[in-house]
């Protein structure tokens, strides 16, 4: 965790902010959770220990976590934009379950290598990828 913060802090003093006691709390709760996660999960579960965390706050606090390279905008699901931390993290592909909106990670070095070959091809250099399939989970087909 404090290699994240470190992160935080320099990416926040670069553009002239500070990592304040919210900034901090929202930090910590993304990284401690290894899930998937929207601002209104985000918000609910921040305030059932710090009661001075405004939904505002974290909805200013989530574009410096994704600009300084620690958190990005995986997919969207439910309507809801879904992020995950990605700092230290393995490249992956999502599988997204329409009705109950659950999200399963999978790992696919097949996936990645056809991207690759493609870009190849097409001459394109590639710097991030996100690549996800919608569908039903076992629980919602049955």
């Amino acid at each position: 965790m404090e290699k994240e913060k470190l992160v935080f802090e320099k990416y926040l003093v670069s553009k002239g902010l500070k990592l304040t006691k919210p900034r901090k709390i929202i930090l910590d709760t993304v990284f401690a959770t290894h899930e998937h996660f929207n601002v209104d999960g985000l918000y609910d579960q921040i305030r059932k220990k710090h009661k001075d965390v405004s939904r505002a706050t974290i909805y200013r606090t989530i574009p410096l976590l994704v600009e300084s390279g620690l958190i990005k905008q995986s997919l969207r699901c439910l309507a809801k934009d879904h992020y995950e931390h990605t700092y230290g993290h393995d490249r992956h592909l999502h599988l997204i379950c329409e009705k109950c909106g659950k999200i399963i990670e999978v790992e696919s070095k097949e996936a990645e290598s056809i991207l690759k070959k493609l870009a190849k091809i097409h001459n394109f250099d590639i710097k991030e990828y996100n690549v996800g399939a919608k569908g039903l989970c076992r629980k919602c087909s049955d």
